[in-house]
């Protein structure tokens, strides 16, 4: 059986929660956003401290539950869209003859209004909320509401498709940030809980574990995810993904799933990649990657053999896409490059082995 990638969006129909089967999108800003853009600076909390191991006796995570819950929101968003382009309102229509869809928006039928629900993290106690690109890619508004009740209608600050990430912002003070921890110390095997708000019905808290790092769930993207078997559901998207010290390590994005739930295979975006995209966004409204005109591939133990090298570590270069920067750089088809550490800069890449 074929294997489904979910975002964890959940669209509403007539009263159902559907989660979104949408793809990354090509651009990376908010709308009308340029270099000239101006935000205020980001009062975010961070604490890299490494997390204790040891085993814990106890039987509630209710002290972490209640220290996150108030940063979580829920996020509302109001879209239009085409019926005919929506693989979910198609299913609608089929089943209810059109009559259904027809009560959503009368006298605009191909256009009709969309409304969805999904998660967000309060990353600034000034109002700066993290959640996923395909939350918001589509809304014409935006309402947050708070773990206290209070509802903003909020704006986009910028948006980065290749991480499905977006930042948005609600306008008001003293909000109950959650802190954001450095997520290349998560370890497989570290205990998580992830909060959010799954189909629509209130927040919710679930446990697992750290199932796996460095996961890709497509060839597209700036993707990195977390891989944990805490429970996610349609909703989720955009929600926290927080170790046991309270700390956010990642905002829980997808899902891999044959039913359209959870089968205990969900993907978060790291913190440490969600900090990167914040301060493209804060500083340009967009997110600027350089480019190296290289396609490459991982070094093989018989790689490594063939080319005399002790370590089985690095990427080989495939095509070098004439007069890009590899090219003028001097790489060829057929290099090697590794991270080595260098006495004078550090941890760099370096070539190790030439055609």
């Amino acid at each position: 059986m074929r294997r489904s990638f979910s975002r964890l969006f959940s669209p509403l129909l007539l009263g159902g929660a559907i989660f979104s089967l949408g793809t990354v999108l090509a651009s990376g800003s908010a709308p009308g956003s340029g270099k000239d853009v101006q935000n205020a600076p980001m009062q975010i909390r961070e604490d890299d401290t490494p997390l204790i191991r040891g085993v814990k006796d106890g039987t509630s995570f209710a002290p972490i539950v209640q220290k996150v819950a108030p940063s979580v929101v829920k996020v509302f968003v109001t879209m239009k869209v085409s019926q005919l382009s929506n693989p979910d309102l198609d299913f609608f229509r089929r089943f209810f003859d059109g009559q259904g869809l027809n009560q959503l928006n009368p006298g605009q039928s191909n256009t009709p209004t969309e409304h969805g629900i999904g998660s967000g993290v309060i990353v600034s106690p000034d109002g700066y909320i993290l959640t996923n690109n395909h939350v918001v890619n589509k809304a014409t508004e935006i309402q947050v509401v708070l773990d206290d009740g209070r509802k903003f209608t909020a704006k986009v600050i910028g948006t980065d498709p290749q991480t499905d990430i977006a930042l948005i912002k609600i306008d008001t003070e003293n909000l109950p940030a959650l802190t954001m921890t450095d997520s290349n110390r998560v370890e497989v095997g570290d205990v998580v809980l992830a909060i959010g708000n799954p189909f629509g019905i209130g927040q919710a808290v679930t446990k697992g574990i750290v199932s796996a790092k460095d996961r890709t769930t497509s060839s597209d993207g700036d993707e990195d995810f977390i891989q944990t078997d805490a429970a996610i559901n349609p909703g989720n998207s955009g929600g926290a993904l927080v170790d046991t010290d309270g700390r956010l390590i990642g905002i829980n994005s997808e899902i891999l799933t044959r039913s359209g739930g959870n089968q205990g295979i969900g993907f978060a975006v790291p913190s440490d990649l969600c900090r990167w995209v914040m301060g493209s966004l804060i500083k340009n409204g967009r997110v600027e990657r350089g480019l190296l005109g290289v396609s490459i591939q991982s070094l093989t133990p018989d790689l490594a053999k063939a080319f005399n090298l002790k370590q089985t570590t690095g990427a080989l270069v495939g095509d070098v896409s004439a007069g890009g920067p590899a090219d003028k750089a001097g790489f060829k088809s057929g290099d090697v490059i590794a991270i080595q550490w260098s006495a004078d800069s550090g941890r760099e890449p370096i070539k190790v082995a030439s055609r």
